[in-house]
Parts: structure tokens; C-alpha cells; sequence
């Protein structure tokens, strides 16, 4: 089978997504497919976006591959929206929308009425989809206001399951009972829908001696929030106590995991959350928002907590337990390699989405 595979940029994006999109590949080679990837020019602005559907090169690339299954990147909807109804008369294959998450979920959206509409209209117009959550396959019904044909593929729970081997249950217990003050894990592209901010906030009001927070994650994909957070952690006086590390490989993601307690990404939306699941290989308990899907994986209370989006108190008032009762911390810790050593692998994941 030869697949088209339609992104925008690369592929080798160190994104949850993109990480999302590269097993999507592999497992299709690992079954004798050939998948092709398109990569559209990433877009800053959305009326820049809709363009690209005016495109006579990019109509003459994609009808003119002898594609079996044309998949796109649901993220790219605003550059294929109208190009998909072209494309109908030309290539003549089934299109595929991969969604990991709808624009019209994330609390910052320019125009957004355009692009609620745009990506309705987007959706209307595939003959099926990859949802990446329970949550988002409802995200996405309810836009449209009927269902769209499509399974749900989780991300897999065995992305860092080799380097997660030595993560036994006496690793974990000595890790968690350590003296010394709570290392805190944030694995996340420094973007404002992060909550990168509310989480320094809510560690700002602990001793300081008591924590340390660990940001890896680019610093270059949103420069102005890069500097407001560094400004904000300089006002506070954090300094000594924040190390945004930047990006980094996925070779070098296991070490943070291993020397820390917990992760900690307050996200205003997150369609599941791959880190989650790696972190939770590694028997690190997760605090998540209740904002999109990290429920599905994450139980309040007992893998972590949940807290609503921008709630910086709550945030504390967990930290704070868990910096406190290490126990709690270690029997989360426990829980949460539990749940994801019961996590589909990628390949038990896409099979579904293959047949």
C-alpha cells in the first residue's frame, strides 16, 4: 500500500505530535507500506493557510502521486480544506485526517469563529480519521455535529519502554524517599498554552529550598513567551531554582526522567499527552490538567492529580503534599508505571487504524 502522508514542516519536529506522525510511518514500513510524506511550509496566520488551497504545484504533487490512501495531518486543515474537494476529482483515493487535537479546543485561537468553521468544514469533507483520544474523537463529533467514521489510536506506552527497563519498584521507592528537595519534571516546548507560567507561580509560593524545577523543551518556537518566563522566574527571584534546559534528543529525555519525582505540564488544553506516558514508564507520578484528555490516563488521585487550567493554588496545594509525603509519592509513583505498562504499545495502537 502506498501511503501519502501530508504535514506541515518536518517531520523530525521534536513535538508530541510529530513524534505521533513518525510511528504512524514506521509501522506502516514495519507492514510492507510505503508512506510518502508532503511537507506543506508552516503557516503563521490563518488566511495565509487557506492559500495554499489556490496551490497548482501542490494540486499537481498530491493528484499526481499514486497514492492508495492520501492521510493528512489534521493540522493542516486550513491549507487542504478546498484542495480536498479537488482532489476528489483527481486522485481518486480515500483522504485520512490523523487528529490529535481541534484549533477550535485551544483557549488562544485568532478568528476564531473562521476557524471553527473551517475546520467543520475540513472535517465534512474526509472519509475517515485517526483520533488520538477518546477525547478528541468527541472533540471532534461535536463540532461536527454527526460522527465521523474512524478508530481511536492511542498514542503507543512503550515510546522510552527500553531505557524505562531499570525502573524497578526499588529504583523507584529509593528515588522517592531520597533527601532533598522535590525535583520536578516539566517536558514541554516552551509555548503559553503550556502553563509554563502558572507552574513557576505555584512553585514560587513553596520554600524555596524545598523544590527544583527542570524544564526540557524548545526555547525558540515562541521567543516572547521564552523571555516573559525567564523574566518572570528573574522577578521571583527563581533563578537558582528553574533550569530551562531547552531541546533536547529523545536519547536524553530518559535521563531527566530518571532523576526526577514527578511531571508536572499544566496545559490549557491537551488532547492525551505523550509525555505523561513516558513519564509514567518511569514510575513518576503526572499532574495534568482536567483540559482535554489526561484523564484518560491519568487518575486523579491515584496516578496524580488533575487541576483545572491556570489554577496555580491547586497546583500548589499538591505540590506541597507530594514534596511532604513522600510515601503518597512513592505509591503513585507505582501506580502510574502500572497503568502504563497496560498502555497499548504504537503498534497494538495502529493496527485497528490499518485494517
Amino acid at each position: 500500500m502506498h501511503v501519502g502522508l501530508m504535514i506541515y514542516g518536518s517531520i523530525e519536529t521534536l513535538t508530541g505530535g510529530y513524534l505521533y506522525d513518525r510511528k504512524f510511518c514506521e509501522f506502516l514500513a514495519s507492514q510492507g507500506d510505503r508512506a510518502e510524506v508532503i511537507s506543506l511550509p508552516r503557516r503563521d496566520h490563518l488566511l495565509r493557510a487557506l492559500a495554499d488551497n489556490a496551490s497548482p504545484s501542490l494540486i499537481r504533487q498530491v493528484a499526481g502521486a499514486p497514492f492508495d490512501v492520501l492521510v493528512q495531518d489534521e493540522l493542516i486543515h486550513p491549507s487542504t480544506v478546498l484542495l480536498n474537494r479537488r482532489l476528489r476529482s483527481k486522485a481518486r483515493c480515500p483522504i485520512v485526517t490523523i487528529v490529535h487535537l481541534l484549533r477550535s479546543s485551544e483557549r488562544a485561537v485568532r478568528l476564531r469563529r473562521l476557524s471553527s468553521s473551517t475546520e467543520r468544514r475540513y472535517l465534512a469533507g474526509v472519509d475517515g480519521a485517526v483520533f488520538n483520544s477518546e477525547t478528541t474523537r468527541a472533540a471532534v463529533e461535536s463540532l461536527l455535529g454527526r460522527r465521523l467514521p474512524g478508530v481511536v489510536s492511542y498514542p503507543g506506552g512503550d515510546h522510552l519502554a527500553a531505557d524505562a527497563a531499570d525502573a524497578s519498584e526499588a529504583k523507584i521507592a529509593a528515588r522517592a524517599r531520597a533527601q532533598g528537595a522535590l525535583s520536578v519534571l516539566s517536558i514541554a516546548n516552551v509555548l503559553p498554552g503550556k502553563g509554563l507560567h502558572v507552574l513557576v507561580d505555584a512553585l514560587g509560593h513553596l520554600p524555596a529550598e524545598g523544590w527544583r524545577l527542570t524544564v526540557v523543551g524548545s526555547l525558540t518556537m515562541n521567543r516572547a513567551y521564552a523571555a516573559r518566563l525567564r523574566g518572570l522566574i528573574e522577578s521571583t527571584g527563581l533563578r537558582d531554582n528553574v533550569d530551562l534546559v531547552g531541546a533536547v534528543p529523545n536519547s536524553r529525555v530518559a535521563d531527566y526522567l530518571r532523576d526526577s519525582h514527578l511531571l508536572v505540564v499544566p496545559s490549557d488544553y491537551e488532547a492525551l499527552g505523550i509525555a505523561y506516558l513516558e513519564a509514567m514508564r518511569f514510575g513518576l507520578p503526572v499532574i495534568a490538567t482536567t483540559a482535554g484528555g489526561a484523564g484518560e490516563i491519568v487518575g486523579h488521585g491515584s496516578e496524580g492529580f488533575l487541576v483545572a487550567p491556570g489554577d496555580a493554588a491547586a497546583l500548589t496545594a499538591h505540590l506541597r503534599l507530594l514534596g511532604e509525603d513522600r510515601e503518597l509519592l512513592l505509591r503513585m509513583g507505582l501506580a502510574a508505571q502500572g497503568r502504563a505498562a497496560r498502555h497499548p504499545t504504537w503498534r497494538e495502537s495502529f493496527e485497528p487504524a490499518r485494517g
